[in-house]
């Protein structure tokens, strides 16, 4: 197996529903950088807030991560789906032949949906997203010299503030069918 596709998207813009959908469509298995980085967190006995500022404090952190993102992508035995918000750069960057997805929405939408998903106020969640992308953006313009923000590797970007989860799934399984 190989990976057929990446989904990346910032936190909050649907890209861990689309995986569930795709897989569930497709029978495929995925790995979800933003769950290991969850997951990494909570070892660690962090919030997420905390473990960000301890990756922009030790590089090794996140190297680490997306080591292991790449090199799952890059193996034989990779699940069909890579979701993170390096994944369509990585596979980019590797010349990895495959569809690479972003999820684009509004800060206020994600916002919105993240209330949704873990609690809090619009404000603090507005706030928490600004903070995390700066801190983000920074990361990865100084490892990596990417601008999270551009479009580039992607084959195809999607609008999710003005498209339903199951709107973004069908347009997503139409891409992939017309990129085989």
């Amino acid at each position: 197996m190989v990976t057929r596709v990446t989904i990346s998207g910032h936190p909050g813009s649907g890209t861990s529903t689309l995986v569930s959908g795709l897989c569930q469509s497709l029978n495929w298995k995925q790995i979800n950088g933003g769950q290991v980085f969850r997951d990494m967190a909570e070892e660690q006995g962090l919030t997420l807030e905390e473990f960000g500022k301890k990756c922009k404090e030790d590089d090794s952190v996140d190297q680490a991560l997306d080591k292991l993102l790449i090199e799952t992508m890059l193996s034989p035995d990779s699940p069909e789906i890579v979701e993170s918000r390096l994944s369509g750069w990585w596979a980019y960057m590797n010349n990895l032949q495959c569809p690479r997805i972003w999820i684009d929405v509004s800060e206020q939408v994600r916002a919105e949906r993240v209330v949704e998903r873990e609690g809090g106020t619009i404000d603090e969640q507005l706030r928490l997203i600004r903070e995390r992308m700066n801190s983000d953006a920074s990361r990865y313009m100084q490892f990596y010299d990417l601008d999270i923000n551009s479009h580039i590797p992607y084959t195809h970007v999607i609008d999710s503030d003005v498209k339903n989860a199951e709107e973004v799934l069908r347009d997503v399984l139409k891409h992939l069918e017309g990129y085989n």
